[in-house]
């Protein structure tokens, strides 16, 4: 047997500001069937990850939340480890960037960058926000663009005419954090010389490091002539302050690769065998590897190489890069309930549905993946409940009244047995070459073999027959040990169901090297139901679920920490406001929405008709029929919108910080119902 191979692997870290989403679990289920094939064949492989914690727009969160950067970040670091930890994402560490290992180790790398000349300052001109008293990245700007004249555009590109510009370029432009006038001022910037390490890139790209697309478009910017990255941002900033510079900090991006680096030494101090110079050291003999998104592609493969190499660490192996996630067919939709977090997906569906489909999918190129939902539930349904999970419930009750669930020593078709052996080498290299797709594929050519082969041999119909039990012992033997070769062959894929079927088989945890032997004269342990089809309604629940989510999203102020969206909404004209038709509406019934966390139904009078409506006012109003025989304000010709619960017809108007603080808008004395408000 070769020696173990020692790996260290990483995922992207998530951003410490916001719920993690299946376009997120694409990357991260992708990282952990890898690591788990690893670690099923036997090799020491380590997955470590981290939140990323630094950066303006979390200081800015927890300031509107009022709270600490470190509360806030503490508490969406809880939310996201139980969400991977739900979906089956075993990480051997999860850390954060806030973290002094992270402080340390990113101190160490800049001052040996900067010690070697790696490291230039000059003065840069930036738009300053005189109200909140401080410089503006690119995103907290909007304005008029120069090219086209689209209104509300960020600092940096026109999402109408796809230009792109400096933020000095914009007209009219303003702060999107106070929505002050900003105005230019100097400042001391720090720069990484990343054209020094020109020469090293072109080689280390085109080395095996990268996908050929990837190594591609890399050399379109290397070709291009490398500028120097800008690493330094000014107070107040959360992150870590520069060595030897009071007031200035690092930019997110240069610590946030070092995170890797930081969440493994904190590993290192849990596991004492594990050494950090062994696996980042210069002469380093371990392989690591970085999953990533096609999004990210410069800092990982420019940036963070060239930072390793000036401060003398191994460079990765490999960076594995992954294309973004589309829901049937299109991009992720909060309107049409296809945004889906990771938790709302748990409320309602098995995590390793999703774990099943995205391998079934994932090849080793950079292609979008495309989660088609009624394509979802068919594989499902058709892969893993009716072939998979079949071959042992056709079998096992055979075993267990025929023989007292005790599995014979037998093999009734030697050929069959020696092509799922035959089959195992090819698997193993299609998981090697994260080729999920084409492994998930020859795994099920393997159970639809066996299935065939079980049909045709109908232990149902020849267990009726007079001295054939010998032979259905035998049938249902090779069923259930050949059901065992797909469940170790799937295991990296679906840990849960794996840890289930073992529990039947009465076996310690399968390794890879158990597809060698079968069980024989071996006592099974009751079946129980491994896996139940997808109702479709259960997806319906999931996406109505969503839009739910964004009803309650809709119905926060701007206020919440939100700070994806401008403060200050985009201008309408006056013809699109005059269009809105305002009307008085009396509450005439208000009650709780069962199964919602934060709907009320309010049953309305118009004046001329009755509307329902779904609120996400629930937290405001404990008691909702308080509101029964209010006036409020009410939108109605907003087109009606189908719920989980139910259809919402229109909107009524609330203001407020959100959480107890919303206050449903009422009229003055004397309206009356459907009256229009002029």
């Amino acid at each position: 047997m070769s020696e173990a191979r020692k790996i260290l692997v990483t995922s992207a870290l998530p951003y410490a500001n916001g719920s993690i989403h299946l376009g997120h679990m694409l990357e991260y289920i992708q990282t952990d069937m890898w690591v788990r094939f690893q670690k099923l064949r036997g090799n020491q492989a380590v997955y470590v990850c981290a939140d990323d914690a630094h950066g303006s727009a979390i200081m800015l969160r927890a300031e509107k939340e009022g709270i600490t950067p470190e509360q806030l970040i503490d508490n969406v670091r809880a939310e996201h480890m139980a969400d991977f930890a739900d979906f089956g994402v075993a990480f051997d560490n999860y850390h954060s960037t806030h973290s002094d290992e992270n402080r340390e180790l990113s101190a160490s790398i800049y001052l040996a960058l900067r010690d070697k000349g790696h490291i230039a300052t000059r003065a840069v001109t930036q738009y300053f926000d005189p109200e909140k008293g401080m410089f503006l990245a690119d995103r907290f700007i909007k304005g008029t663009c120069p090219k086209c004249a689209a209104e509300d555009q960020y600092g940096d590109n026109c999402e109408k005419c796809g230009a792109t510009y400096e933020p000095t370029e914009l007209k009219n432009p303003r702060s999107a954090i106070s929505g002050a006038v900003p105005v230019l001022r100097e400042s001391k910037h720090f720069f990484f010389k990343l054209p020094d390490f020109e020469a090293m890139l072109k080689q280390w790209t085109r080395s095996g490091a990268l996908q050929e697309a990837v190594a591609n478009k890399i050399a379109e910017w290397l070709d291009g002539g490398l500028q120097e990255w800008d690493i330094s941002r000014d107070a107040p900033y959360f992150g870590f302050e520069i060595p030897d510079e009071p007031g200035k900090y690092f930019y997110v991006w240069l610590d946030a690769p070092i995170g890797y680096m930081a969440s493994f030494k904190n590993l290192c101090a849990k596991r004492p065998e594990l050494d950090f110079d062994a696996f980042w050291g210069k002469d380093s003999t371990t392989e690591l590897y970085h999953f990533i998104g096609k999004d990210i592609v410069n800092f990982h493969a420019l940036f963070w190489p060239a930072m390793l190499e000036g401060a003398g660490y191994r460079k990765p192996t490999a960076v594995n890069v992954h294309g973004y996630l589309t829901v049937n067919g299109q991009k992720m939709s909060k309107s049409r309930g296809t945004f889906i977090k990771a938790r709302t997906y748990l409320d309602h569906l098995n995590p390793e549905y999703l774990r099943y489909y995205y391998a079934s999918k994932l090849g080793r190129g950079v292609d979008d993946l495309d989660l088609n939902l009624e394509d979802f539930v068919q594989k499902v349904n058709s892969d893993l409940v009716g072939k998979v999970v079949n071959i042992a419930s056709r079998c096992a009750g055979f075993i267990h009244k025929g023989n007292n669930g005790v599995l014979v020593d037998a093999n009734p078709e030697p050929e069959l047995w020696a092509a799922f052996q035959a089959a195992a080498p090819s698997i193993a290299e299609a998981y090697e070459a994260r080729d999920f797709s084409r492994a998930m594929r020859e795994i099920m050519a393997l159970a639809d073999r066996a299935n065939a082969w079980i049909a045709d041999k109908a232990p149902w119909a020849l267990n009726k027959v007079e001295g054939k039990q010998a032979e259905v012992q035998a049938i249902c033997a090779l069923g259930v040990n050949l059901f065992r070769q797909l469940v170790i062959l799937l295991k990296p894929v679906l840990p849960k169901l794996a840890a289930d079927a073992e529990a039947f088989l009465n076996v310690a945890p399968l390794t890879w090297h158990d597809l060698a032997t079968p069980l024989a004269n071996h006592q099974l342990n009751p079946f129980n139901p491994l896996l139940t089809r997808i109702e479709p309604a259960k997806i319906d629940a999931m996406t109505e679920a969503s839009k739910e989510d964004l009803a309650a999203e809709a119905s926060k102020p701007q206020g919440n920490g939100e700070l994806t969206k401008d403060p200050l909404a985009a201008e309408i004209n006056f013809d699109a406001f005059a269009a809105v038709d305002l009307r008085i509406a009396l509450i005439e019934k208000c009650e709780f929405v069962e199964g919602a966390d934060k709907l009320l139904r309010l049953s309305l009078d118009i004046g001329d008709e009755k509307r329902n409506v779904f609120s996400g006012i629930k937290s405001a109003y404990p008691d909702p029929s308080k509101l029964e025989g209010r006036l409020t304000l009410y939108v109605a010709n907003l087109a009606p919108r189908k719920m989980k619960f139910g259809v919402s017809e229109g909107m009524v108007l609330a203001a407020g910080p959100g959480g107890e603080e919303i206050y449903l808008l009422s009229p003055d004395s004397g309206a009356k119902p459907g009256q229009r408000v002029k």
